[in-house]
C-alpha cells in the first residue's frame, strides 16, 4: 500500500521551469517527485509506468503538447485515469477549456505564487478543490450558454451537455444541488461545509453521490455540468439559484 506521499510528475520543455517546480515539491514533507519529462510523449509515456498521484504538465510542449497528454492520461475514453494539473504561462480560454473537457482536475499559471502551486498539488492528488478560481470558474461560467433563461429544475433529469457529463440517472436531491451549486463556485469541501453547516464527511458524501447520479469522473465535471445547465447564480457568492 502506498504511503501518504503525494508523487508528482513534472513535465516541461524548459529545465528552469522543472528545477523550480522540482525544489519546491521537494521541499514539502508530503510530496515527491518521481519522474520528469521534456515532452509530452515522455510523459505519458512515464506517467503510465509509474502512475504518480499528480501529473504536473505544462500546454506548450514538443512532440505531443500537453492538452493532448491529459487526453491520454485522464480522458474520457480512460478507463483508469490520473490526475492531471495544468501549469502554463497562458491564461487562455481556449486552451482552460481543452485541458478541462480532456480530463485535467486543475489550471495554474505558472507565474502563481509557490504556495498556489503545492497547494494546486494537494487539491489535485484529493480531487478536492478547482484550482485558480479565477481562471476555472471565470471560463466555467463561460460555457452557461443560456444565462437569460430560467434555472431549469432540479426535480427532471437534463440533457446531455455537448461533449460534457451527462444525463442525471436519478434527480439530485435539494441538499445535493446546494452543495454541487458551491462546488461550481470552486469552494472547497471545507468550505462548503461550513457553508451548510454540515460535516466535512456529509459534504464527501453528497458529492460522490452527485458524481454516480452524473455519472462524472471529478469535481470539475461536476462543476461544468452545473454551470452548462444553468444551475449557478453568479450574483451569489455561495452559486445559489
Amino acid at each position: 500500500m502506498r504511503d501518504m506521499t503525494i508523487q508528482v510528475l513534472i513535465a516541461d520543455d524548459q529545465e528552469m521551469v522543472r528545477a523550480a517546480f522540482h525544489m519546491i515539491l521537494d521541499s514539502q514533507p508530503d510530496m515527491r517527485v518521481v519522474a520528469q519529462a521534456t515532452n509530452g510523449v515522455e510523459a505519458v509515456e512515464q506517467a503510465r509506468s509509474l502512475r504518480p498521484d499528480v501529473c504536473l504538465l505544462d500546454i506548450r510542449m514538443p512532440e505531443l503538447d500537453g492538452l493532448e497528454a491529459t487526453r491520454l492520461l485522464a480522458g474520457p475514453d480512460v478507463p483508469d485515469p490520473l490526475n492531471v494539473l495544468i501549469a502554463t504561462t497562458f491564461d487562455l480560454d481556449e486552451y482552460v477549456y481543452r485541458a478541462l473537457r480532456n480530463g485535467a482536475c486543475g489550471f495554474l499559471l505558472k507565474d502563481g505564487a509557490p504556495g498556489l502551486l503545492t497547494e494546486a498539488v494537494r487539491a489535485a492528488a484529493s480531487g478536492n478543490s478547482l484550482i485558480s478560481p479565477s481562471v476555472t470558474v471565470r471560463l466555467l461560467a463561460h460555457m452557461a450558454p443560456h444565462r437569460d433563461r430560467p434555472v431549469p429544475s432540479e426535480a427532471r433529469p437534463a440533457r446531455r451537455g455537448r461533449g460534457g457529463p451527462r444525463a442525471l440517472i436519478e434527480p439530485l436531491t435539494q441538499r445535493e444541488v446546494e452543495v454541487v451549486r458551491r462546488v461550481a463556485r470552486g469552494r472547497t469541501n471545507e468550505e462548503v461545509a461550513a457553508d451548510l453547516h454540515v460535516t466535512l464527511s456529509t459534504v464527501k458524501t453528497h458529492l460522490g453521490n452527485v458524481q454516480r447520479k452524473l455519472a462524472a469522473r471529478n469535481r470539475v465535471e461536476i462543476a461544468a455540468w452545473a454551470w452548462e445547465h444553468g444551475m449557478v447564480d453568479e450574483s451569489s457568492p455561495n452559486g445559489g439559484g
